[in-house]
């Protein structure tokens, strides 16, 4: 069963997790010397407290200093040698740390370069894990992983040294002792819990923040930038909450602990006491015994204190791995490539369905080309062009059907060498810190400037400076340019590395017809094979020939296909006579009409301001231009005075 790189595995393998035993010497190199500084650790304890306990008695036998001056160099000598091994014990495992952590991170990168679209993990939470993931590998070695080796090795030598002093005193440290484990393991179950949801807490806001800024161009154009500002507060609110919440339990712990561990060594002091009062016990014996018992408790504390770096270093190590140990990657081929100039590259059958999709990405694809063949691969987007080249890249293995090279299945050829035949240039090409000149002289080391000059001017970028510096990922270039900067990259390296095909996805997309004219006349002049996924006809018109991909149909897309044509174009078009116009002349005329004419004395007596009455008008029109007429004049008798004025 396919294990999810992004959460912790629910099964535990223990304090050290047996796949680093077996893969990384320096954690059993480590465990060694561990075990060796544990054993001198406790010695150098059982020494330091017999002395003090003998030095201590014989002060209270007779009253003299010389015990103590002859004590006091011994005791610093020790106090010093305890010191040395605490730091060596801290310096050995953090060494450990660092090697393991190289190793673990070199075993990730080549598992995700090897086949990186098998892998079901955001680019986000690669780079959290394979940053901040595994330097939680520092307290791991560093703490907790020396200190549980003294909780084995410390308490057996006390342990054994109290037995000889003390059988009593001995009984009741191991009765007592196992108490601290017992609530470590009920602590630790609630913070492995915890542990896993931080991280899940702290991958959600990695992966939150890296997609907002691979997005924010497009967001602030289409205005949605600040509304992410809700979802990134939310994200580090969740992960605050998290991280608080594992603080507290680690803090309750060590006081649980803490506690534990005193009442223990009280019930231990007070039966040593009883017994010294009694007569039945020496004080030198009851001191030696009393300077012990809390040595013996040490270890299990700071075990239990540090159980949350252990917790996050088996979280870690189980996230490492689960990348590293991918179900889905293939076993890589010894098989050295066939010759490029005489050898075919066949597809046969090839189907491609990617985790938890519905239909396959690409189905009954069947291709040859020919030594030195240019092929065109068209089709709408979705059709699986880019896929096929994944297929020839060795990134993903095809469901069903085969890769043949010369006769060979892909899959059984040495992945490095195969690639090293290759120059690819990807649908989103990546630049890295440098020169334009550094970037193109990674298709072939050492290539000289003026080969590099060449390839940038065959790509159509001639224009362009190769000793100009780039800030990470090109971020000063176009998206033209940095095709060209691409193109450049995989033109020298046929040209100086030795490539023989070409695999080429959108080399000129976002380039002017007269640039991308120039970019094709320096592909076809190297006379190599490959294939070229285009949708520029320029481009796939330079091909040797065209071979035309269709996208897989759904599951629910056949039927959807088979229907008819639309059945309103079966009708005729509706006749436009047969709605019939609103007939103007049915509105009646205004009831103005049927009053009669007003009389003379009416009109008068509306001059000297009686009541108004109206008149009638001969129509709405008629209505309409009185009207308009009395508000002009109104109008132009109020200008008159002001402009006047």
């Amino acid at each position: 069963m396919r294990t999810d790189p992004g959460s912790v595995a629910g099964r535990r393998r223990g304090p050290v997790d047996p796949r680093l035993l077996r893969r990384a010497a320096p954690v059993r190199r480590f465990l060694v010397v561990a075990v060796l500084i544990g054993s001198a650790t406790a010695a150098v304890i059982v020494g330091q407290a017999w002395l003090i306990a003998s030095t201590v008695g014989a002060v209270f036998a007779q009253p003299r200093l010389e015990p103590v001056v002859t004590a006091l160099p011994w005791l610093a000598a020790a106090v010093a040698l305890r010191a040395g091994l605490g730091w060596l014990n801290s310096t050995v495992g953090a060494r450990a740390a660092a090697a393991v952590k190289s190793q673990l991170r070199t075993e990730i990168m080549t598992a995700r370069l090897s086949a990186p679209g098998t892998p079901a993990i955001p680019a986000g939470r690669l780079v959290t894990m394979i940053t901040s993931g595994l330097d939680a590998l520092d307290g791991y070695f560093a703490r907790y992983l020396p200190q549980l080796v003294l909780a084995v090795t410390v308490p057996l030598i006390i342990g054994a040294a109290i037995l000889l002093a003390d059988p009593l005193s001995a009984l009741i440290v191991a009765l007592t002792l196992p108490l601290i484990p017992i609530f470590m393991i009920l602590v630790g179950w609630m913070t492995t819990a915890l542990t896993r949801r931080r991280f899940a807490a702290q991958s959600r806001l990695a992966q939150h923040f890296a997609d907002l800024v691979a997005g924010l161009p497009t967001l602030q154009v289409f205005g949605r930038a600040r509304a992410q500002a809700e979802g990134l507060r939310r994200s580090g609110e969740l992960h605050r909450r998290e991280t608080l919440r594992t603080l507290r339990i680690a803090l309750l712990s060590a006081l649980v602990l803490e506690l534990l561990a005193s009442l223990s060594v009280a019930l231990v002091a007070v039966g040593i006491g009883l017994r010294v009062v009694e007569g039945d016990l020496t004080l030198t014996v009851g001191l030696f015994v009393l300077i012990l018992a809390p040595e013996a408790y040490l270890p299990l504390r700071l075990v239990g204190a540090h159980y949350h770096d252990s917790a996050d270093g088996v979280a870690a190590v189980e996230r490492a791995f689960a990348v590293i140990d991918e179900p889905g990657t293939a076993p890589r081929g010894t098989l050295d490539p066939p010759d490029p100039a005489r050898s075919t590259i066949e597809l046969t059958g090839i189907a491609v369905r990617f985790p938890e999709a519905a239909s396959e990405a690409v189905r009954d694809v069947d291709l040859v080309l020919g030594p030195g063949e240019l092929v065109g691969l068209a089709g709408p987007s979705g059709a699986g062009k880019s896929t096929l080249l994944q297929l020839l890249l060795g990134f993903r293995e095809p469901t069903r059907g085969r890769v043949l090279v010369g006769g060979t299945p892909l899959s059984e050829l040495d992945p490095e060498r195969w690639r090293s035949l290759l120059a690819w240039v990807p649908q989103q090409p990546a630049l890295i810190s440098g020169t334009i000149g550094d970037n193109v002289a990674l298709g072939a080391a050492g290539a000289p400037p003026a080969r590099i000059r060449s390839a940038l001017t065959r790509a159509g970028a001639g224009e362009l400076d190769p000793d100009r510096p780039l800030p990470a990922a090109g971020a000063e270039l176009s998206a033209g340019e940095l095709r060209r900067v691409a193109l450049a990259r995989a033109l020298l390296k046929i040209d100086c590395g030795g490539a023989r095909w070409l695999l080429l996805d959108e080399p000129t997309a976002g380039l002017d017809p007269e640039t991308e004219l120039a970019a094709i006349s320096g592909v076809r002049a190297l006379g190599v094979g490959g294939l070229v996924v285009s949708h520029r006809p320029a481009v796939l018109n330079a091909t040797d020939r065209i071979v035309p991909l269709r996208p897989t149909p759904s599951p629910a897309e056949p039927a959807a296909r088979t229907l008819p044509e639309p059945a309103a174009r079966t009708f005729p078009e509706p006749a436009a006579p047969s709605i019939p116009e609103p007939a103007a002349p049915s509105i009646p005329e205004p009831a103005a009409r049927s009053f009669p004419e007003p009389v003379e004395g009416q009109a008068r007596f509306l001059e000297f301001g009686g009541p108004r009455t109206v008149e009638a008008p001969k129509g709405s029109a008629e209505l309409r231009r009185r009207r308009g007429s009395r508000l002009n004049g109104r109008a132009a008798a109020e200008r008159g005075p002001r402009s006047g004025r």
